[in-house]
């Protein structure tokens, strides 16, 4: 037979009202809309109770709920069952594998004549609705950490300017233990989210197998209850930690109620005590967080009786998977596409990657100190990251072969192989590449130079360059003609007063 419904206590003074009244079982059933024997079976608790109407006027509804139904299901004279320790068993429930039957069987090993399964379980219900919000989830150990920033800002004020700077704070709170971490950072963007990730990991000793966001611009670029799309920098750190990203849908707070109690209490804790002390850099805020989270971790919570920093050390920490070997290093991932240059563009300053991939997209990795390219998965460019100097970062092996050797051109280069012929011809070169705006402009006219340099000997070509020199001779054609024309002081057994040319026309023309 189905239990009999549970009156709420307004219809319950209502219906002793009536009884007093002189009313019948049948008619209060009828003005209540109940059964005749749930009316008969109250006012049997009633008078076993000795509560007849009027009731006393302090008698509140919790008392007088108490007094009709505090022993039900016990028989009058019946000793009272056992009951267990549901503050304990709300922290064995935390660690992998328990659930309520275990905990059962071992309770009814100890007390044969303990409550049955339902009534247990029942009863351990009542118990979790009297904790908060935080403890009434149930989170395995090791399985999620819940991230977010408070909404709340910490002031940091300039020693040498007075201005003041607010600093974002993040909160991290471990889904069984409630272990807290918190830190300031100047900003909410990819590098101090990923970093706090990091450092928070480091703190733990371990990471868990998921990690519960907000959807933080920073780390979910579309957030979706069924198909969140994780930024892929974030993804990247997930990935190195070996740890699963699992957003809160949009607008959902319960979603993080663990993080949202202990963003509430590190509000409180952190913000609230450290409201009147003056911080003038950031690593002096930090420092005050890390004493106020101390002091949250060793709180002992009054439901449950122990720590969040015992809960972890007893529960959690070995369920956490180890931590990699290295700290992972931020690294900025971007879609890019190869120009016609064979270069892409990062910050303003330009990389190469193989020619053959003009025109691809490829994607780029950005540290600190190193520029990584990447075309389907396979990485084809590492550069030194560039923050000055020339915007061009350019590995020769990546140039066509005529762009190679173009390259290979430097004032230097064409200096020095003109000193292998002589002192005159590097006078050429250099008077060359400096009637130039650019010397590079003169690359070609040097090249020009040693190509016709090639087929002469270098007395002669010495001679050339000489009297290039001495005439302002600084281009190809000028060397080309003075190579055939010009007749050296070594060539001849005396010198000519005139030099010969093929426009001159000499004392016969004149008779």
């Amino acid at each position: 037979m189905p239990a009999k419904r549970r009156l709420t206590m307004r219809q319950l003074r209502q219906m002793l009202r009536l009884a007093g009244g002189g009313s019948s079982a049948r008619e209060i059933a009828v003005i209540l809309g109940i059964a005749r024997s749930t009316v008969q079976d109250n006012l049997k608790r009633a008078a076993a109770a000795g509560l007849s109407w009027p009731l006393p006027g302090d008698l509140t509804d919790d008392a007088l709920q108490r007094r009709l139904f505090a022993r039900a299901g016990v028989k009058q004279g019946a000793r009272r069952r056992p009951e267990p320790n549901w503050a304990d068993l709300a922290v064995e429930l935390k660690k992998p594998g328990v659930t309520l039957l275990i905990l059962w069987e071992e309770y009814r090993a100890v007390h044969p004549d303990g409550y049955g399964y339902s009534r247990f379980c029942e009863l351990f219900r009542n118990f979790e609705q009297r904790l908060s919000p935080t403890m009434r989830q149930e989170h395995a150990a090791g399985d999620k950490v819940f991230v977010d920033y408070s909404g709340k800002k910490i002031a940091i004020v300039d020693r040498r300017t007075g201005e003041i700077r607010q600093a974002e704070l993040f909160i991290g709170a471990l889904g069984a233990s409630g272990l807290a971490y918190a830190e300031a950072s100047w900003t909410q963007t990819l590098p101090d989210w990923i970093g706090a990730h990091v450092r928070m990991f480091r703190l733990f000793g371990g990471v868990p197998r998921l990690i519960v966001p907000d959807n933080l611009k920073a780390g979910v670029n579309r957030a979706s209850f069924y198909d969140p799309e994780i930024n892929r920098s974030y993804g990247m750190m997930a990935a190195h930690y070996g740890v699963g990203v699992l957003p809160a849908r949009p607008r959902r707070p319960k979603d993080k109620a663990k993080v949202e109690n202990t963003v509430r209490f590190a509000q409180s804790c952190i913000l609230g005590r450290l409201r009147k002390q003056t911080f003038f850099s950031l690593a002096e805020a930090n420092a005050a967080i890390a004493e106020a989270l101390d002091r949250i971790n060793d709180h002992v919570m009054r439901r449950l009786g122990v720590s969040r920093r015992h809960l972890f050390q007893t529960i959690e920490r070995a369920a956490l998977a180890p931590l990699p070997a290295e700290d992972y290093e931020f690294a900025e991932w971007r879609l890019a596409r190869v120009s016609t240059d064979y270069h892409v563009e990062f910050d303003r300053f330009f990389y190469s990657v193989p020619h053959r991939l003009i025109r691809q997209q490829v994607d780029v990795r950005a540290t600190a100190r190193t520029i990584e390219i990447f075309h389907r998965g396979q990485r084809i460019a590492v550069h030194q990251r560039r923050y000055g100097g020339s915007r061009f970062g350019t590995d020769p092996n990546h140039m066509p072969s005529s762009h190679r050797r173009y390259a290979e051109w430097t004032p230097d280069r064409f200096r020095r192989w003109a000193a292998t012929i002589g002192p005159h011809t590097e006078s050429l070169i250099t008077a060359i590449l400096a009637s130039r705006p650019h010397p590079e402009q003169g690359f070609r006219t040097s090249l020009g130079v040693m190509r016709l340099f090639r087929d002469i000997d270098c007395r002669r070509a010495e001679a050339v360059s000489a009297r290039a020199v001495a005439i302002g001779g600084l281009t190809c054609k000028s060397v080309t003609s003075l190579i055939a024309t010009y007749k050296a002081p070594h060539e001849t057994d005396e010198a000519p007063a005139v030099m010969e040319h093929a426009n001159l026309r000499g004392p016969g023309y004149f008779h």
